[in-house]
């Protein structure tokens, strides 16, 4: 009875890990090198029809990142929305040029090879 307990505790504690995992690391951005960009452009507005006749939006860029090291690349991602001019973005980039996600930061938080790229 007391192995069973143990048992049944040890698969207990490991969902709780899992459940915690689904729920708070985002796996878009593990195992994806870095590179940032500036927008210096308005994205290219594409619209589609969904199932219920509504319309969605989506705004693509093509632009060159560099990343913490001074290599650029060309970029191809889309946004929900038309992103701020100016605006610096860190970019999670898998297998060579797939960005899974990006995030605002600011210039002062761009490794400093980047910064010189980007100005």
């Amino acid at each position: 009875m007391k192995k069973f307990l143990i048992v049944i505790g040890v698969l207990f504690a490991v969902g709780g890990v899992g459940i915690f995992a689904i729920t708070k690391i985002d796996f878009n951005r593990t195992n994806a090198d870095n590179y940032y960009l500036q927008i210096t452009e308005d994205g290219v507005p594409h619209e589609d029809k969904l199932d219920d006749g509504s319309v969605m939006t989506t705004y693509s860029y093509q632009l060159d990142a560099t990343n913490a090291d001074g290599k650029t690349i060309p970029l191809e991602f889309t946004a929900q929305k038309n992103l701020r001019k100016d605006a610096y973005l860190k970019m999670y980039v898998k297998k060579d040029d797939q960005v899974s996600s990006y995030d605002e930061v600011k210039l002062e938080d761009i490794p400093n090879k980047a910064q010189k790229q980007l100005k």
